[in-house]
C-alpha cells in the first residue's frame, strides 16, 4: 500500500473551474478575504520575537488530557527531538502507550505509577512511587541543563494527580518547572491543577466534559481509552 500523501487534485486549465456552483464573484471575495487574514496571521507571527521552551498544562475534567500531550510528543518526535516521559498513575494498566512507547526512537520512557489510588490501597507505596518519577523527571530537566540537546520536551503525564494526593509537594514541583532550562518544554497532564502551577504556565487548556460514552454505558475500549 502507498503510503506517499495524498493532496487535493489541480485542475489542468489556467482558469478556474466554477462547476460546483462557486461563482466568480465568489471566489474573488473569498480570495481577497483569505489574502487579509493571510496577512493579518504574518502581522501577530511577526510581532512575537521570544523564543523560548513552554510550560504546558492540560487540566479539567474532560478526555484528552493525556492524550494530547502523548501527540506532541510524537510530533516532537517526528521532528528527531529527544522527548523524557514519565506516568505517574496509570502504570498497571496495560494501555497502547505503554505497548508503543518503549519502541520509539528518542523517547525515554518510564512508568511511575502502579494504578488508580483505589486499585493501590498502599498509601506509602504510592507515595514512593510518585516520588520516584519525579525525581526521574527532575535528573530529565538536570541534564537538559546541561546539554540542551538531550530533551527537547518532557510530558509529566498525571502529575496532577500525585500533587493533588499530596505525593508531591506543590511548592518543590513550581520551583523546579520555574527554573527549568530557558529551551525546555514541559507538559503537565491531570484533574485539579493547582493555582500555582497554572500561574506559571505558558499555556493552559482545560478540557470540558460535555458527554462522555461512559454516561450512557458504554465501556471503555482499548485504542480509544487506554
Amino acid at each position: 500500500m502507498s503510503t506517499t500523501p495524498k493532496t487535493c487534485p489541480k485542475t489542468q486549465s489556467d482558469e478556474p473551474d466554477y462547476s460546483d456552483g462557486v461563482t466568480a464573484e465568489q471566489a474573488v471575495d473569498h480570495r481577497v478575504r483569505m489574502r487579509a487574514l493571510r496577512e493579518e496571521q504574518r502581522k501577530k507571527v511577526s510581532e512575537r520575537k521570544e523564543k523560548r521552551g513552554v510550560l504546558i498544562v492540560n487540566t479539567g475534567d474532560g478526555k484528552g488530557k493525556s492524550t494530547a500531550a502523548y501527540g506532541t510528543a510524537l510530533r516532537s518526535i517526528g521532528h528527531g527531538k529527544r522527548v523524557g516521559m514519565v506516568l505517574f498513575v496509570k502504570g498497571s494498566w496495560k494501555t497502547g502507550e505503554k505497548e508503543i512507547f518503549p519502541t520509539l526512537p528518542n523517547l525515554d520512557f518510564v512508568v511511575a505509577g502502579e494504578g488508580f489510588t483505589w486499585d493501590t490501597q498502599d498509601l506509602e507505596r504510592d507515595i514512593a512511587c510518585a516520588r520516584h518519577g519525579w525525581e526521574r523527571a527532575v535528573e530529565m530537566i538536570e541534564a537538559a541543563r546541561l546539554d540542551p540537546s538531550a530533551y527537547h520536551l518532557i510530558v509529566l503525564d498525571e502529575l496532577n494527580i500525585a500533587i493533588r494526593y499530596g505525593y508531591i509537594p506543590i511548592d518543590e514541583v513550581v520551583s523546579v518547572l520555574d527554573a527549568r532550562p530557558e529551551h525546555l518544554n514541559v507538559i503537565v497532564t491531570g484533574r485539579d491543577a493547582k493555582p500555582a502551577l497554572i500561574d506559571i504556565a505558558d499555556t493552559v487548556s482545560e478540557m470540558v466534559p460535555v458527554r462522555h460514552a461512559f454516561q450512557r454505558g458504554i465501556r471503555a475500549q482499548r485504542g480509544i481509552e487506554f
